[in-house]
């Protein structure tokens, strides 16, 4: 349990299940990439919960040093109350054409405002633009007093991260990770254990009896989708699982559609399809069109409004959450902390949390979506 679990989300989630196993009626909405998503029509994305804010204490991951590796505890994260000052952060992502990283952008805003200081959050259009980032970053750090950054690039931006520490300026690794020793802290889980949770569903699920398995990790390069594709490949050795294709690429629904499109193809008797929280949100309208839905069984290992709603309808079977909007509201927290020279956790994690059918209703939203009809924010004033 990451926070305490409220009622009323409980009974929100259920109550949607039940208008959804009565009426099943379908219409679309729009994410905010301006793509279109099939949904049921009486199920919307249920209404966070109340939400950890300043001042909120909630249970956690912490690891002795950066790297994943290293010693890992449980702890109780306890966010300050208030900002010492009206600090000036900047926040960097690849995109937030994906409700992932619209999570991301709910926690960090919302977090800045509960602390009382300035933020600006820039997107880089997508995995491929890592050009565009380093640039994104160096203009808007201008101006700031610390960075945060979800990286494109595992590797690709430590002469960034090398340039900002010089300049005195904490920058704050967040989701995806970044191999820079210069890094301040990370509030970050590794991908990798998350594939390797919904690996372990999948060989589960499959009991015991060979399959054939489509595998959708992310972009090529990031270091978030290469730690899961390592580990999931890790996992599944040895097992009845056959790994009949791998399909890199950019989180943006209409890449995975293509993949998953290029995959059915290349082999028909495909038994699953594993991959980003895209890769699974999309997989359901392919495999009805194709008449494949009851066929093909589909995971994610991670988790958006797509999941969800997919958890809801029977066209997600699974999916962990690494509570991406909390990871935001701690990366926020910990700027804070290493501006003012507070005690500082240097590497947490919310605890993991695998979401099926059977554990939906005791799943609290808050800590991973953004609330339904969220629109991102860019700049965070305190006035």
């Amino acid at each position: 349990m990451i926070y305490k679990r409220h009622a009323a989300m409980t009974a929100t989630i259920a109550c949607a299940m039940l208008l959804l196993v009565a009426c099943g009626s379908e219409t679309s909405s729009t994410d905010a990439a301006g793509t279109t998503t099939e949904v049921p029509a009486e199920v919307s994305t249920p209404p966070a919960s109340e939400e950890p804010g300043a001042g909120a204490t909630f249970s956690v991951d912490s690891w002795a040093g950066l790297p994943m590796d290293s010693e890992r505890t449980k702890a109780e994260y306890e966010m300050l109350a208030k900002a010492s000052k009206a600090w000036n952060l900047c926040v960097s992502v690849p995109h937030v054409k994906d409700p992932y990283w619209l999570g991301l952008n709910y926690g960090v805003t919302e977090q800045a405002k509960a602390a009382g200081v300035n933020l600006n959050f820039v997107e880089a259009g997508g995995y491929e633009n890592i050009d565009k980032q380093i640039q994104q970053i160096e203009d808007c750090s201008t101006n700031a007093d610390a960075v945060i950054i979800g990286a494109i690039s595992f590797d690709g931006l430590n002469t960034t991260v090398d340039k900002l520490a010089a300049e005195g300026k904490p920058v704050i690794d967040v989701i995806n990770g970044m191999s820079s020793e210069k890094v301040t802290a990370k509030s970050l889980v590794s991908f990798g254990e998350m594939a390797a949770v919904t690996a372990d569903w999948l060989i589960k699920d499959s009991a015991g009896e060979p399959v054939k398995v489509a595998w959708f990790p992310g972009p090529k390069g990031a270091g978030w989708s290469e730690d899961g594709n390592k580990q999931f490949l890790e996992k599944i050795a040895g097992t009845n699982v056959e790994l009949v294709d791998t399909k890199w690429g950019d989180t943006g629904k209409d890449v995975q559609s293509q993949l998953i499109e290029d995959a059915l193809s290349a082999n028909p008797e495909v038994d699953y399809l594993i991959g980003t929280a895209v890769t699974a949100e999309a997989a359901g309208p392919i495999l009805r069109d194709k008449g494949l839905d009851k066929k093909v069984r589909v995971a994610g290992y991670y988790f958006t409004p797509g999941t969800l709603e997919g958890l809801l309808r029977g066209t997600v079977l699974a999916a962990p959450s690494d509570s991406t909007v909390l990871q935001g509201r701690i990366a926020v927290d910990q700027a804070i902390r290493a501006l003012q020279g507070d005690p500082l956790m240097i590497h947490v994690g919310p605890e993991l949390v695998i979401v099926t059918a059977d554990t939906l209703s005791s799943f609290d939203t808050s800590s991973t979506l953004a609330p339904d009809g969220f629109k991102p924010v860019f700049k965070v004033e305190t006035g």
